[in-house]
């Protein structure tokens, strides 16, 4: 009996117009009513491959078939004709809109060919989430909705224009461990209605819990496709980088007695809202060599935290200090240059680059106008800023840079990733605030990049880590916080780190 697939793609390659090769003939079959993992390290051509079948890239060569027939897929409305869909990294939302015009927009029933039928359009929808249990407020608008909400709003959106082939492209980088829940029963819900789903992740754990095969591309090239029920999470991981990882975890030394941060009684309002509390009362302390883990679900008061202390965001009372120097009221630029702070933001592509200047450029964004990258009289010196730029490319491993002279917006959203956390680890500062460090970065350079974070804490930098995935906060903290509606509700040290007591904390258990 013959395997009937959905998706034949083969011997597909994409060369760009700058030469870089990201893929090479990949040979690439999905099953009708599967879920496909496709894996490997940031730029190893998943993004670019899924572009392909989705209409955004024509390749250089190779040949696709949907449902046994060989297509030409020109763009993304062909893919739609085909029953293509894809939710990309970035949503695809209009802030202004409603969530149900986001997902009706450009296919929208009409009333005398010429007017929305918004009953018929909102009936459809509905029943769409009935059928795939799949619960939003459709009046609400995009920029209000969370980003759980969006991304079912996204998905909606496939299954409204009747796609029956859906791609995810690192679907759960921004989610709420809650939310990750909900949404990977949504996905076996769609598998189990017949949709076939190629899911693009980093995610180890996610893959093992969803995916009946993986298919590994390193480099541009396939490695191999592998049944999940047959393969182990340490054998994807080996064909993803192809070495054994190592295990990267704080020995918890290297502290000093020297307070660099200190947050004394911090009251924020929740995103400058009046009505709602983000902070209550905070204080903090972080010491020379010492890194601090914020933990806690989502929305409880880390974001406030983090734009208090980098200065986007001015609190209702209290102290920020540095060396014991309040910045409370301080601007941006004297936090990273007379008070020798360095910034890994949450948003990259908002607070971290500047998405049409190439990756040289975008590893001195804040010195730029100092030495060695500028004399006094603010000349530059562009051998300064090439070595440098250049340095953060080969250490951190930016894939398709093209020697550092690559767009950032060309490159993948793990490449940024690095360029940010290069610049932020590598510039002089006494203090380092990292958000979500290792979102959308493959397990290779995860490992890579909390080994850098050690090394920081060696050099006794005070780091303040908040991140929304345990196995990082257990892995770098020498402290642990948990916060719960804006409070510091409990603290573990050392070897009191743990799933368990962290658990335990966050349920309001403080024994």
């Amino acid at each position: 009996m013959s395997i009937e697939y959905a998706v034949e793609m083969q011997n597909i390659s994409m060369i760009f117009n700058n030469n870089i090769i990201a893929n090479k003939n990949v040979n690439l079959n999905i099953k009708k009513g599967e879920i496909h993992a496709l894996i490997g390290e940031n730029g190893a051509g998943k993004s670019t491959l899924m572009s392909i079948l989705f209409g955004i890239y024509e390749p250089t060569k190779g040949i696709i078939k949907i449902n046994g027939n060989v297509q030409i897929i020109s763009n993304p409305i062909v893919a739609n004709n085909l029953k293509i869909g894809m939710v990309h990294q970035n949503f695809q939302m209009v802030d202004i809109f409603k969530l149900w015009e986001n997902i009706a927009v450009g296919s929208e029933i009409k009333k005398f060919k010429v007017f929305n039928n918004k009953k018929a359009i909102l009936k459809k929808i509905e029943t769409i989430m009935k059928e795939n249990d799949l619960e939003v407020n459709l009046n609400l608008l995009a920029k209000n909705a969370t980003v759980g909400e969006q991304q079912r709003a996204e998905i909606l959106k496939l299954l409204y224009r009747e796609a029956e082939i859906l791609i995810f492209d690192e679907p759960t980088a921004v989610l709420t461990p809650n939310e990750i829940d909900g949404f990977l029963k949504v996905l076996i819900n769609l598998k189990n209605n017949g949709k076939s789903i190629i899911l693009i992740s980093h995610k180890m754990d996610e893959i093992e819990k969803v995916a009946d095969r993986a298919t590994v591309l390193r480099r541009g090239k396939v490695i191999g496709t592998y049944n999940l029920n047959e393969t182990s999470v340490d054998e994807l991981s080996f064909a993803m980088v192809g070495r054994q990882l190592k295990k990267i975890i704080n020995n918890h030394k290297d502290i000093d007695n020297k307070k660099i941060l200190e947050i004394e009684n911090l009251n924020v309002q929740k995103n400058n809202n009046k009505k709602v509390i983000g902070l209550k009362k905070l204080n903090l302390q972080i010491k020379a060599g010492e890194i601090l883990g914020i933990s806690g679900v989502q929305g409880n008061g880390q974001e406030e935290l983090a734009n208090i202390i980098a200065g986007m965001q001015k609190p209702k009372s209290g102290k920020v200090l540095i060396n014991q120097i309040d910045i409370t009221k301080k601007s941006i630029y004297e936090r990273y240059h007379k008070y020798k702070m360095s910034h890994i933001p949450l948003d990259r592509q908002k607070h971290g680059l500047v998405l049409d200047f190439n990756v040289i450029e975008n590893t001195v964004l804040q010195d730029v106008g100092i030495k060695p990258f500028a004399s006094k009289l603010g000349i530059l010196n562009f051998d300064e800023i090439k070595k440098f730029g250049q340095t953060i490319v080969e250490k951190y491993d930016v894939r398709n840079a093209s020697n550092g002279y690559a767009i950032v917006r060309s490159l993948s959203g793990g490449n940024q990733q690095k360029i940010i956390i290069g610049r932020e680890l590598t510039r002089e500062s006494d203090f380092i605030l990292i958000y979500q460090p290792t979102r959308g970065l493959d397990i290779g350079s995860i490992e890579f990049i909390h080994s850098q974070i050690l090394e920081a804490k060696k050099l006794k930098k005070a780091i303040l880590l908040i991140s929304y995935e345990l196995n990082e906060i257990l892995a770098l903290s020498d402290r642990v916080v948990i916060l719960s509606s804006g409070e510091a509700i409990g603290e573990l040290t050392g070897d009191k780190i743990s799933y368990e007591n962290i658990g335990k904390l966050m349920i309001g258990n403080k024994k």
